[in-house]
């Protein structure tokens, strides 16, 4: 079982276990010994946003990686999508983000990438655990000229910044929209104004003044509605709100209303579909999108395919069929032509490039789907039980996909983290399925918790 690597790499909070600079030094060594295959000399990128634990990490890091023989390329504070590119572009073996997203400045992380720019597989990430836990590398000492060095690559933003205006079409540029950014005083606080000021647009640049300690504090894509406002202020055309690493961007339209990311998938997907670019016309996203982006691909002669939740399934879905377009509610966007993960720059040039195309604004956009009634309820269980076990669940849930039969959806699942069992239910109704949530949620509680 793993110890160390969660669904997107180690995290917690900087400086306690497992996030201290013991580990952090001993997660370099091991992916040292991991992404060595020969006796040639071997580099790997780190980037990380703007924590100020970051600097811990990052040195303890660099020490871990050197001293296993791993020359180290530095680039400072880049979005995690940058890192991805930059492995490939520099031609090194791996990269590595520290960053712990859209949690709190007190938190951080580390997660790889492999040399090819995808995240690493979980029997990768077991092997770096057992070699960290087992003390099988801990007399590999190499001397002299065999440690690795350190060196800063100066023009890494540069380098991303090219790559991120590439992904829309050659010759066009954003002139006449005015963008309110909001970069949640992280990652992407330079390039994310940058690349939109360089592409002609008219740019009201927010949360962009990182201290080390204010990253994702009260602005950023959990809590658009600083972005929302801002747009109403300067009567902008839209506003793109980012995370802490900028692999995911929250969009809200003209009239400051916050835009799901699900219709951002379907205005996109659809506009791929007309223009024969989306493969296979097929959009993947996670089991939690709404029934209305389903049935708006349908209608446009495209299909979705769900994967469980989190955007490591997503991608293997993709790769598995060929697929080019996939993201999730939470505005983490895939688009395999551009970049190897989800990238926040990337999406947003690609719906201001359609919304300049389309000559239409984000709110006709995004109209393109209807978004169906949908309710959440978690029930706390005793035991993580087979509901097919259960006869009276069991039936319960039978007889509630039975009613909603060609008109919603129903989806029963354990949390992964938690001693929860979520239900989500969508359908035309609100009524209707409220009442069919609680039944399902009573039931449980009175067998399960």
């Amino acid at each position: 079982m793993k110890k160390l690597f969660g669904t997107d790499g180690v995290r917690g909070v900087a400086n306690q276990d497992p996030m201290t600079s013991e580990m952090a030094m001993r997660i370099g060594r091991a992916a040292a010994h991991v992404f060595r295959d020969s006796s040639l000399r071997h580099r790997v990128v780190i980037g990380k946003d703007t924590r100020l634990s970051g600097y811990m990490i990052e040195s303890a890091l660099t020490s871990g990686l050197c001293s296993m023989g791993i020359d180290v390329l530095l680039v400072g504070p880049v979005p995690t999508p940058g890192i991805a590119f930059l492995t490939r572009s520099l031609r090194a073996d791996a990269g590595v983000v520290i960053s712990a997203s859209h949690n709190p400045y007190e938190d951080n992380g580390i997660k790889f990438f492999g040399k090819d720019g995808f995240k690493l597989p979980d029997a990768l990430e077991a092997q770096m655990e057992e070699l960290i836990f087992s003390g099988a590398i801990d007399n590999i000492r190499p001397t002299a000229a065999g440690i690795g060095k350190a060196v800063r690559i100066d023009d890494a933003i540069g380098r991303y910044n090219e790559f991120v205006k590439s992904a829309i079409p050659r010759g066009m540029d954003l002139a006449g929209f005015r963008v309110v950014v909001d970069s949640a005083n992280g990652a992407a606080y330079k390039i994310g104004p940058r690349v939109l000021l360089e592409l002609g647009a008219d740019v009201i640049s927010l949360y962009d003044q990182p201290n080390g300690t204010n990253i994702n504090q009260g602005c950023g894509s959990l809590h658009p509605e600083m972005v929302s406002r801002a747009v109403i202020a300067n009567r902008a055309h839209i506003g793109i709100a980012y995370d802490g690493d900028a692999d995911r961007a929250i969009f809200c339209d003209e009239n400051g209303k916050v835009v799901d990311g699900d219709a951002v998938m379907a205005l996109c997907a659809l506009h791929m579909i007309r223009q024969g670019r989306l493969r296979h016309n097929t959009l993947v996203s996670t089991v939690m999108s709404n029934l209305g982006l389903e049935l708006a691909l349908k209608e446009a002669g495209g299909r979705l395919v769900r994967a469980a939740v989190g955007d490591r399934y997503v991608m293997e879905l993709m790769l598995e069929g060929g697929y080019n377009l996939g993201g999730e509610q939470s505005g983490h966007l895939i688009f395999l032509d551009h970049n190897t993960t989800g990238d926040g720059l990337i999406t947003s040039l690609q719906v201001l490039s359609i919304m300049k195309q389309d000559g239409k604004p984000l709110s006709e956009l995004t109209a393109c789907m209807r978004t169906y009634p949908q309710v959440l309820v978690n029930v706390r269980v005793k035991e993580k039980r087979d509901l097919a076990s259960v006869p009276e669940i069991a039936k319960c849930v039978a007889d509630i996909e039975k009613a909603l039969e060609g008109s919603g959806r129903l989806l029963v699942r354990y949390s992964g983290t938690e001693p929860k069992l979520r239900i989500m239910l969508e359908g035309e109704d609100e009524g209707t399925i409220q009442k069919h949530a609680h039944e399902l949620a009573e039931m449980v509680r009175n067998k399960l918790g």
